[in-house]
């Protein structure tokens, strides 16, 4: 086998709003290497068929195994446990998307170091060699009961909240709680390394030719800023202090979770006609505080992803998963920073919202520019709109304003723009020399219960 890939080929699959991209790298001899980097969703575009996981997973085995039957998927990437990153790796009596993605056998499995299995509650990182973890962050610990709560209040309430602070409670809510299923699939599909800023993600036998840099997530012993959030520029953070939820999930998790113990809500009883005024207000407020609290909870899975920066014959491609500000703050003061300066392609982070595209490292990307530009840098997007935030806010996702400078900056390929009947983006980037460059997808057939031909 050739020490170094010749080529690079991206596919950027259609699952609504999630994440899911194969990476092959090609050799001279004609051998392969798959790198699986997040399969989740938690909402499909309404022109796709529910079947659209499973037909996605079997897609990523016919790629795989397109010229030997027996070939095994190389390394798995779960960037962190949000379900739009996670659910597709699910297990359903042996024929969901998530045995498909098992059956392939990935040689190996990598996870924020915050996902180790043996983790207590209280760690500041990983303290065993190879970025094995041992511990892990107190608010994942309380992930699954907030999040079930919160959804669980959504539902309830949906009638007394605004149809907003409802839907966003719900939608949080659902995201954040935890795909058993899935997350068990991941931890015993293949061996499993916990990584974290500056470690040795143990790929260089599997994947040779190509330098890994993990740029994150920092562990709580380099760096504290992954469990705060910062306010300086509102167009790049979320504006909310995640260490309510620290200090709120003890009463949260109590029997009444009510801001107002014992206040009867506006559908619980009659009420006189002068009091409803304020009882819808009450309940507006017990909606909005637990909205703050799930949001920063969201905010702190956020910032556990795994940034992945993949360098080979001088092409440097980018996966920062939904990494905020706080988990690339350490990053962007690393000695690992400079080489964002090359990068030739960048999956756009958090499917289009600012805060997970800071302008340190937008800056740092010296390939972006207008059409014309030589090597011009692609990204690459799988996003959704109306799931998550609002337009009449500026809070949407994908932000606008991000969007439009992707256009102008780069060759940007979004998800959104594939027809129903198109599986998914392909990018190839020629690693002798030359640049990354889009393709035609090719379009399903109509049979599409089988695995695609490899494109």
């Amino acid at each position: 086998m050739s020490t170094a890939p010749v080529s690079a080929t991206l596919f950027s699959y259609q699952v609504g709003f999630g994440d899911c991209f194969l990476l092959r790298f090609t050799y001279a001899g004609g051998e392969r290497r798959h790198m699986l980097i997040d399969f989740g969703t938690t909402g499909l575009r309404a022109d796709l068929e529910r079947s659209q996981m499973l037909k996605v997973a079997q897609d990523i085995e016919g790629k795989v195994r397109d010229l030997d039957p027996e070939a095994r998927l190389d390394v798995v990437v779960a960037t962190h446990r949000h379900a739009d990153h996670i659910s597709g790796f699910a297990t359903k009596d042996g024929k969901g998307s998530g045995d498909v993605i098992r059956n392939l056998k990935p040689r190996i499995v990598l996870q924020p170091w915050t996902e180790a299995p043996e983790a207590e509650i209280d760690s500041l990182g990983p303290v065993s060699a190879g970025g094995r973890a041992l511990t892990r962050l107190n608010s994942l610990k309380a992930m699954q009961l907030v999040a079930g709560k919160a959804l669980a209040y959504a539902k309830a309430n949906a009638k007394s909240l605004p149809k907003g602070v409802a839907d966003q409670l719900a939608f949080i809510g659902q995201d954040n709680l935890s795909n058993m299923s899935a997350v068990l699939n991941l931890q015993s599909m293949g061996p499993n390394v916990y990584v974290y800023h500056g470690c040795d993600a143990g790929l260089g036998a599997i994947l040779p030719g190509i330098q890994v840099d993990v740029l994150g997530p920092p562990t709580l012993r380099q760096t504290d800023t992954i469990r705060k959030q910062r306010s300086r520029d509102k167009d790049e953070f979320w504006n909310l202090a995640p260490q309510r939820f620290s200090d709120a999930v003890d009463e949260f998790a109590s029997a009444d979770s009510s801001l107002f113990p014992g206040f009867k809500s506006v559908k619980k009883g009659r009420l006189y006609t002068e009091h409803r005024w304020l009882a819808q207000r009450l309940d507006e407020a017990n909606g909005e505080m637990l909205l703050g609290l799930v949001r920063a909870l969201d905010n702190q899975m956020n910032n556990t992803s795994v940034i992945l920066l993949l360098r080979a014959g001088g092409k440097t491609l980018l996966f920062p998963g939904d990494a905020q500000i706080e988990n690339w703050q350490y990053a962007l003061q690393s000695k690992l920073a400079d080489r964002l300066a090359d990068v030739d392609l960048y999956k756009v982070g958090h499917h289009g919202s600012t805060n997970a595209t800071p302008q340190g490292m937008w800056k740092r990307f010296s390939k972006k520019g207008g059409v014309g530009t030589t090597n011009r840098l692609t990204s690459v997007l799988s996003t959704m709109h109306g799931k998550h935030g609002k337009d009449e806010k500026n809070t949407e996702v994908p932000r606008r304003t991000l969007v439009s400078e992707l256009k102008a900056q780069s060759n940007l390929l979004s998800t959104e723009s594939l027809a129903a009947n198109v599986m998914c983006h392909i990018v190839e980037i020629d690693l002798r020399a030359g640049v990354a460059k889009a393709t035609a997808p090719r379009r399903r057939k109509p049979a599409a219960a089988t695995p695609l031909p490899a494109q």
